[in-house]
């Protein structure tokens, strides 16, 4: 060892400097700056280290490496900015033994550093082996220039030769440091060797990947060259390693059922043996893409107070008690049973009541994701299920996709309008839903694309549905029902007042102060421009109304609108409906009866006409079997107990009958008209009118029983839409009444009849 030395210290970024080299570059740091001003002044020697972290720029003595190199400074050169080019020959190694800091500089006591020798023969023969891998290395390779490569070759002393080529090699920084640090020559000369054979294969490979290039290109194809060079880098990594093991690290840190990593691991390793330019490449990419992607455990958590998720239902919706009431319901067992349960709930109602809109709602009053899926018109199985990996273009059913979208394990998924899927050749979407929707097989769902299985038991289903009629039974019975019937006037005032009037006036721009529409002209839309069970005409009136206003607003008519009653046909036209001008006046043979449809309850005239001829039956209006079968079981009990109401037998026998349905071209279908027709064709034979104030449903047996009917609710709303105040049931649908709004309970009188004698006495004036 040498004696000690105070030198100034440089340190330097991403960078080892040797001795036996002449190396040019640039400062610019004010404590470098400074060291370079101290050295100058004295000896002109500094003592350069390099930086352990190059991207620091306030650096301490722990920051700087304890070997350098004791360097010469050779020319400095002024830069703009303050900096300085120096160039610098290096001398000798050294060690710190200590670091301080004056003048805004750091100073350090150095040691040399000198070679240890002592292994002759283990030196020579690293040295030659290094100089017969070199000269392999500078054949064509630019980072050893020919010059330095022969000055290499005749060089004899081994620290002289370690250094020169370590400056030349192109390694990492802490390699270049090690051999800056190691104290004996021999295992100096070892590490070169084996960084010079690990240079020497890198050679071999570009010259490798080169000459496959040279082979396919177009001298004059810049752009080809460099796309041809890219494949031949990936054929050499075996497809790209760097991506295989990004993919591998995402598949491990996703945290995937045991079973679903190992087969994403061994379809990445297949993946890893193909060409990319191979088509099953491409799709086993894309199997392992969607792997990644679908939510295998990431949860979101529930609204934890009942009382919170109420509150944003009753923001949302108006009525709807029966939904809110079983969400409350399920958010409490849910907190009770720790998330192991989900119900499958099934809305069905007529359109317009707040089917699809009510689950966006349960979704955002249990803070999960929401999901929509229509099923309408979906005919093919592989819809739901997927299609197997091995077809061209094939991608996971849209449970898979869906769920994939919602990012959870446990989102409120809507599958609206389950009653309008249908079959073809290519299979029935709803025996694939029969597994989705099944409480006690959905947690092992298995997709034909993933064909892994997928836990569903979280998901929180909701179907809608118009009617059940079109539902299979086996998807049926996987379902809880709730229905959603029509709307009172009230509760129609209400949802237009809460929700639809503001809605709209901000979608026209109307400003608060500018609009304003009363009670009355709300009531009026509802009872004489719409008549439905749900409110989605109420919108597009109030929408009208709304567009109507901005005009008159833009034109500089007025500065606000006040809709009234009494303007409002100023605004959207003349009424459409009388509401009780549709009830007419007492006919004969004809009785108003009360029917259920898809899209609500509503109204039914039956019509009979009895006239001279042989005693035939017509029956006309596109009527279903049950219908038909209804108004002969009604006409078999007026012929046999004709004598009690003063009819001959003999005008059976004189007088054809013909039993009309008007809307010929709406079909039919239903035993609840029976009472109805019956009721009509005795008043077509007494010639006494029946009560157009008088509406019925009921079905009528050979004994003249009144049996009970189905859709009381919705045909009680459609009768009170009407205006009519009497309403004639099967006794045995009393109970039912408690369904029945109690606006509706109080403005109609229900009257329950056991037989139809009943019904004749109360419907026919004059009887």
């Amino acid at each position: 060892m040498g004696n000690f030395k105070e030198l100034p210290l440089l340190a330097m970024r991403g960078r080892v400097i040797f001795p036996n080299t002449t190396v040019s570059f640039d400062v610019g740091r004010m404590v470098s700056l400074t060291a370079v001003k101290y050295a100058s002044e004295h000896d002109s020697r500094i003592f350069v280290c390099a930086q352990k972290e190059s991207e620091k720029e306030e650096i301490s003595e722990a920051d700087i490496y304890t070997v350098g190199t004791v360097v010469k400074l050779r020319q400095i050169t002024r830069l703009p900015g303050n900096n300085l080019r120096l160039s610098v020959e290096g001398l000798f190694r050294a060690k710190t033994k200590q670091i301080n800091k004056e003048n805004g500089a750091f100073i350090a006591t150095v040691e040399e550093i000198r070679p240890v020798h002592g292994e002759t023969a283990l030196e020579e023969a690293y040295l030659r082996s290094s100089k017969e891998i070199l000269k392999e290395i500078t054949v064509g390779d630019s980072r050893f220039p020919k010059e330095v490569g022969n000055n290499l070759d005749k060089c004899n002393d081994a620290d002289e030769f370690v250094n020169i080529a370590a400056h030349y090699m192109q390694i990492k920084l802490e390699k270049k440091q090690k051999l800056l640090e190691c104290p004996r020559t021999a295992e100096r000369l070892k590490l070169v060797d084996g960084y010079l054979n690990d240079e020497l294969e890198i050679t071999r490979l570009e010259r490798k990947i080169s000459a496959t290039v040279r082979q396919n290109i177009d001298k004059n194809q810049k752009e080809y060259y460099l796309r041809e060079q890219l494949k031949a880098i990936h054929t050499e990594l075996g497809d790209d390693a760097e991506e295989k093991d990004e993919l591998e690290e995402k598949i491990k840190a996703k945290g995937m059922p045991e079973e679903v990593e190992e087969k994403a691991l061994n379809e990445l390793s297949r993946m890893s043996r193909m060409q990319s330019s191979s088509p099953e490449y491409n799709v086993l990419r894309l199997y392992i893409d969607w792997l990644l992607d679908i939510p295998w455990n990431e949860q979101t958590a529930d609204t934890k107070k009942l009382s919170d998720a109420v509150k944003i239902l009753n923001a949302d919706h108006y009525g709807l008690d029966k939904i809110k009431e079983r969400i409350t319901e399920y958010l409490a067992v849910l907190k009770r049973t720790e998330g192991k349960t989900a119900p499958i709930l099934c809305f069905v109602g007529p359109p317009g009541v707040g089917k699809t809109s009510i689950a966006s709602s349960i979704a955002r009053s249990l803070g999960r994701k929401f999901v929509r899926m229509s099923l309408g018109g979906v005919k093919d199985e592989a819809e739901i299920r997927g299609h197997r990996k091995t077809y061209v273009g094939s991608m996971p059913g849209r449970i898979i996709s869906g769920m994939k979208k919602s990012g959870s394990v446990n989102p409120v998924f809507l599958l609206d309008e389950v009653d309008k899927i249908s079959s073809d050749l290519r299979g029935d979407p709803a025996d694939a839903l029969l597994e989705v929707l099944d409480p006690a097989q959905n947690s092992t769902f298995v997709d034909r694309y993933i064909e892994l299985p997928y836990d569903l038991s979280k998901v929180l289903f909701i179907t809608t549905a118009n009617t059940l009629d079109t539902i299979p039974a086996p998807l049926l019975d996987r379902m809880e029902i709730i229905e959603l019937s029509g709307y009172t006037t009230l509760e129609k005032k209400e949802i237009a007042k809460r929700y639809l009037v503001p809605k709209k006036q901000e979608a026209n721009g109307l400003k608060t102060g500018e609009f304003s529409i009363t009670d009355g002209a709300i009531l009026s839309l509802i009872e004489n421009y719409t008549r439905e069970a749900g409110v989605r005409n109420l919108e597009r009136m109030i929408d009208s109304v709304c567009r109507k206003a901005a005009v008159r607003l833009a034109d500089g008519k007025a500065e606000s609108v006040r809709v009234t009653e009494k303007n409002l046909e100023d605004l959207v036209g003349a009424k459409k409906y009388e509401k009780d001008a549709s009830l007419g006046s007492d006919e004969v043979g004809a009785a108003t009866g009360l029917a259920w449809t898809a899209v609500g309850g509503t109204t039914l005239t039956i019509e009979v006409s009895a006239m001279h001829g042989k005693g035939d039956i017509t029956l006309t209006g596109k009527l279903g079997d049950v219908m038909k079968e209804s108004a002969r079981a009604a006409i078999s009990y007026i012929r046999s107990n004709g004598e009690s109401y003063g009819i001959e037998n003999s005008a059976f026998e004189t007088t054809d009958i013909h039993v009309h349905v008007p809307e010929g071209a709406t079909p039919k279908d239903g035993p609840s008209a029976g009472i109805t027709m019956a009721t009509a064709i005795l008043s077509a034979f007494t010639k006494k009118p029946v009560r157009k104030s008088v509406a019925m449903t009921g079905e009528i047996t050979l004994r003249g029983k009144v049996l009970p009917i189905g859709g009381l609710k919705e045909k009680a709303l459609a009768a009170y839409r009407l205006g009519i105040r009497d309403v004639i049931i099967p006794a045995d649908n009393q109970k039912d009444l408690e369904e029945v709004p109690e606006p509706v309970r109080g403005d109609i009188n229900f009257i329950p009849v056991t037989d139809v004698d009943a019904v004749f006495r109360t419907a026919i004036i004059g009887l």
